[in-house]
């Protein structure tokens, strides 16, 4: 029954996070949106005190039930050891294995190093919840996005617009290749083993293992009905039951009750230990504390510590005209500092609690995120105004981030952030080179810090070039976006390290 219960709900998360991933329009947000903001990682890097608190408690009364249930990564994880063991026809082909204490604690080690010193690019790539949503934004969206825009043609043959299409293109071609490379590397661990790597290499199982040392609820062996038989074992997907010695490893226990169902002398019961112990389990006079209390207190409290420290430092394309000529794709100009999203208050701030999850890339309507090729800032979103702008009414991106690296904001708070400012190339502008009136920039400015004057002051007829007013532009790339000239623009945004309200 706690098997079932267990199963069902983690299917819940499972979807309802992907969902949240293959959501193009965000309107899902609205519903799922805190399945987002209660994943480990990025509470504490939003400092959502009460949430972190809540995981931690949830993880001292009943053990780690968020690896099992909660992370995304965990249960796709869970899936492809199942399709492993159906295929294989092996239900009980894992076996007990000892704790690889210096991989785990090394590992943390340097994800904990990595957020301190702000190499965010490092920390990611060892966050599961960021993992995941890599995976799901870079190698099932372009599916999902694909099989929508056939719903959307056979719609519109039937004159209905129940789909709208959508650009199907990689926004980064490094993000694609680490997301790849994580599934593969997952994959291969999760069909072989089941959950090695959330026991030897993810900082949140390490911490939460800590914790779950001194669970009030946790397997348990009984030893009088025990027959030694070691099928528990061979279940176990987290390799943490010894049976022939009747012992539990705490700290890698996911709770997932496969024993519990495995066991046919009803001798494994998840129940309430009142004792404190790395290892406990029932003979005949009651439970039994083979563990060392001292050593998992040291551990306890170290975790805690590492854990407190770094949540303290955290507070700190139109393709062609007219339908007849094809014009030639924009690239992205050298801007010497990167544009972050309006409510990210400076590029600082959103490196350090940026996870990297993709989850506004993925509900950004305008194409503008997409994440970053730099090795400081790999895998964080960034703003590029190629394949469109940042619209002064959207501000889907601060409506999802789980992690606070973009603080929600309102349109009207929008409307006066400064992320950047224009910057005008006058070898560009088509006035200047084709002896041509344009003005798109000007009239398109949704703050009208954009004006057109004569080229030649003395002269009142002469081409008219924009000139830009700095105090009163926000950043938003309308201007870069639509100017006509190909392949550069002629005015671009070069981003604000700290953004202003103007």
């Amino acid at each position: 029954m706690l098997r079932k219960i267990r199963l069902t709900l983690a299917v819940l998360f499972f979807l309802g996070v992907t969902l949240l991933f293959l959501d193009f329009s965000g309107s899902i947000h609205a519903w799922l949106g805190w399945m987002a903001k209660i994943q480990f990682l990025p509470a504490v890097l939003a400092l959502n005190v009460g949430i972190v608190l809540a995981l931690m408690i949830l993880t001292l009364v009943l053990g780690r039930v968020y690896c099992s249930v909660i992370c995304p990564l965990g249960v796709m994880q869970d899936i492809i050891s199942w399709i492993s063991g159906i295929r294989k026809k092996k239900q009980y082909r894992f076996s007990y294995s000892p704790e690889k204490k210096v991989l785990r604690y090394g590992m943390l080690g340097v994800f904990v190093v990595a957020l301190l010193s702000g190499v965010g690019s490092l920390a990611a790539l060892f966050a599961p919840y960021s993992s995941y949503g890599r995976i799901v934004q870079n190698l099932l969206s372009p599916v999902y996005q694909w099989g929508n825009n056939l719903l959307a043609c056979f719609a519109e043959r039937m004159d209905s617009y129940a789909f709208y299409e959508t650009d199907v293109w990689m926004r980064s071609l490094p993000t694609f290749v680490i997301a790849a490379v994580t599934f593969i590397f997952l994959a291969i661990l999760a069909w072989r083993n089941g959950r090695t790597y959330c026991n030897t290499i993810c900082p949140v199982g390490t911490v939460l293992g800590f914790l779950s040392r001194f669970s009030l609820f946790r397997i348990t062996i009984d030893e009088s009905k025990c027959n030694a038989c070691g099928l528990c074992s061979r279940r176990c997907k987290a390799a943490c039951i010894d049976g022939k010695e009747h012992r539990v490893d705490y700290s890698r226990c996911v709770a997932c009750m496969d024993c519990i169902d495995t066991c046919r002398h009803q001798a494994i019961t998840y129940r309430w230990v009142r004792k404190n112990g790395e290892n406990v389990r029932t003979g005949k006079n009651g439970p039994v504390n083979t563990g060392r209390i001292d050593e998992t207190r040291r551990s306890f409290f170290t975790a805690t510590a590492a854990l407190a420290t770094t949540a303290a430092l955290k507070a700190q394309e139109m393709k062609v005209d007219g339908g007849l000529a094809v014009i030639e794709d924009k690239k992205i100009p050298e801007r010497a500092t990167a544009i972050v999203p309006p409510g990210a208050l400076s590029a600082r701030s959103f490196a350090r609690h940026c996870t990297a999850c993709q989850l506004c890339v993925s509900v950004c309507p305008n194409g503008v995120l997409r994440p970053s090729t730099d090795l400081t800032r790999l895998m964080q979103p960034e703003m590029s105004y190629e394949r469109g702008y940042c619209r002064p009414e959207c501000t889907k991106c601060s409506e999802v981030c789980p992690a606070g690296a973009i603080r929600p904001i309102t349109v009207a708070e929008k409307s006066s952030i400064q992320i950047g400012h224009a910057v005008w190339v006058k070898e560009n502008c088509v006035p200047l080179t084709d002896g041509v009136e344009c003005g798109n920039c000007a009239r398109h400015c949704p703050t009208g810090a954009i004006q057109m004057v004569a080229s030649d002051p003395s002269n009142s007829e002469s081409p008219k070039i924009p000139v830009v007013n700095t105090e009163r532009c926000i950043g938003c790339g309308a201007c870069e976006n639509l100017c006509p000239a190909r392949p550069f623009s002629a005015i671009y945004v070069e981003g604000h390290e700290v953004h202003r309200i103007v």
